[in-house]
């Protein structure tokens, strides 16, 4: 039976978390910025989980993971819903051309 330590699962996250965070940096399009922010969401959820199998005998990890899942959830749906309005209005999604707020 292979048992994983705990550090794998870090590696991993760190690594989610800085793909996701690159993405967001470099990324002018919203869909890909929206993509990103799931990832580093996801990296979060890795590290919940990962410490609460290994450091507690209690489900708050997982618990806490559940809750996450569902703002990401709330938030892709907002996000898509945000995007796809200016999509209608703009006729792109390029970030640099979201200047709806600006005076």
């Amino acid at each position: 039976m292979i048992v994983l330590q705990l550090e794998y699962f870090l590696l991993l996250a760190a690594a989610l978390f800085c793909i996701g965070i690159y993405g967001l940096i470099t990324s002018r399009n919203a869909v890909r910025v929206l993509m990103s922010i799931e990832l580093l969401l996801n990296a979060v959820n890795l590290n919940l989980m990962a410490f609460s199998n290994f450091l507690d005998a209690d489900v708050k990890g997982q618990v806490f993971s559940v809750f996450v899942i569902t703002i990401a959830a709330a938030e892709a749906a907002v996000g898509l819903a945000i995007v796809l309005a200016i999509y209608r209005n703009r006729d792109t999604i390029d970030m640099e051309q979201f200047n709806l707020l600006k005076w």
